[in-house]
C-alpha cells in the first residue's frame, strides 16, 4: 500500500512539474488554476446536506429555501476565488549571483489589465507570505536562504487564495527554471590575517634618492637628518613599490586540503583585496581571472568560485 502511495505521489509531482513549469513570465489561464473545497468548506457541505434532509423530511419550504441560499453562496465562492488568480500576469526577476549565508532575492511582479483587489497567499519552502494589492503593477521580493555553494535550485512556489469566505481554495504552482550561482562564504586563515597586516605595514613608498630642495617642494619631504648634520637642504624621493598592491590568489597555495575550504579561503582573500583596493589575479584548476580590482572584478571572481 505504501509503495502504491509513493508511486502516486511521484506521478503527481511529475505531472504538476510539467504542467506548471515557469520560466520568466506567465499569464494564469483556466488550465493554470486549480480549485477545490478548503477546510471549513467541508463543514459547510455538511450544513447544506443537513438542511436539505431536514427540509425534505419536514416538507418545510423555508428550510429548503435556506438550503438553496447557502448552496448558491458556495457556488459564488468558487467563482470569486477562481477570479483571484485567473488573468493574473506574473513576472520573475532572478538575482544572478549570491553568496553562502546571505539571502538571495527573488523579485516577483504581479500585473493585471484592470484594477482589482487581490488577496493572495504564497508558500515558499517553510515561509508563508501574505500579498494584498489592487494596483495594475505590484512588486514583491522574497529572500531565500543560501546554504550551499554552486548552482542554486529554486524552490517550488505555491500561490493560492481563499477569498472571500475561506470555503474554497484556488491555487497554482510555479516551478522556476531560472538559475543563480552561489559563491562560497568568505573564510579567513591566520596566514591571510598576517599577510593583511604586513601589507598595511609595508604600504609605503620605497626610498630612491636625495635631491636638492626646489621651490614648491613640500616641507614634509625634507630630509631633516641631512639638515641637522649641516649637509644642506635635501628632499627625499620615493618610488612606488607596485608589488605591494597586487596579489595572485592561487588555488594550489591555499592552506587546506578540502576543496570547499580552499574556495572559501580564496573568497576571503578576494574580499580583503577589494577592501584595500589591491589588484588581484585568481588562479583556479580550470579557470583564471586576469588581474584587476573593482565591482566587475568582484562579480567575475564570485562567479568563478561558485562554478569551480
Amino acid at each position: 500500500m505504501a509503495r502504491k502511495f509513493t508511486l502516486i505521489q511521484s506521478l503527481w509531482a511529475k505531472w504538476t512539474k510539467k504542467r506548471f513549469s515557469f520560466e520568466q513570465q506567465k499569464i494564469l489561464t483556466q488550465k493554470d488554476v486549480l480549485v477545490f473545497m478548503y477546510q471549513q468548506g467541508y463543514l459547510y457541505l455538511v450544513l447544506i446536506l443537513i438542511t436539505f434532509i431536514a427540509g425534505v423530511n419536514y416538507a418545510n419550504n423555508l428550510i429548503l429555501g435556506f438550503c438553496f441560499l447557502i448552496s448558491a453562496i458556495l457556488c459564488i465562492s468558487f467563482y470569486l476565488t477562481f477570479k483571484q488568480l485567473h488573468g493574473l500576469q506574473i513576472e520573475v526577476a532572478y538575482t544572478e549571483l549570491g553568496q553562502v549565508g546571505q539571502p538571495l532575492s527573488l523579485e516577483l511582479y504581479f500585473k493585471q489589465s484592470q484594477p482589482q483587489a487581490r488577496y493572495l497567499w504564497m508558500s515558499v519552502d517553510t515561509q508563508i507570505h501574505r500579498i494584498m494589492f489592487a494596483d495594475l503593477r505590484y512588486r514583491y521580493v522574497i529572500e531565500l536562504k543560501t546554504n550551499k555553494r554552486g548552482a542554486f535550485e529554486y524552490p517550488t512556489i505555491k500561490l493560492f487564495s481563499v477569498y472571500p469566505f475561506g470555503l474554497v481554495r484556488a491555487w497554482t504552482y510555479m516551478y522556476l527554471k531560472g538559475q543563480s550561482w552561489i559563491a562560497p562564504h568568505a573564510q579567513y586563515s591566520v596566514t591571510q590575517q598576517q599577510y593583511s597586516r604586513q601589507a598595511q605595514e609595508l604600504d609605503l613608498d620605497e626610498f630612491r634618492e636625495l635631491r636638492d630642495f626646489r621651490q614648491g617642494d613640500s616641507i614634509q619631504a625634507v630630509s631633516w637628518k641631512q639638515v641637522a648634520r649641516g649637509q644642506g637642504l635635501y628632499v627625499k624621493v620615493f618610488e612606488q613599490h607596485d608589488d605591494l598592491h597586487s596579489i595572485d590568489i592561487d588555488y594550489l597555495h591555499m592552506p587546506s586540503t578540502d576543496h570547499e575550504e580552499k574556495l572559501s579561503l580564496m573568497m576571503g582573500l578576494v574580499e580583503q583585496c577589494e577592501q584595500q583596493q589591491y589588484a588581484y589575479r585568481l588562479l583556479l584548476p580550470h579557470a583564471e581571472l586576469v588581474k584587476g580590482v573593482g565591482e566587475q572584478q568582484m562579480l567575475q571572481a564570485k562567479r568563478l568560485l561558485a562554478q569551480a
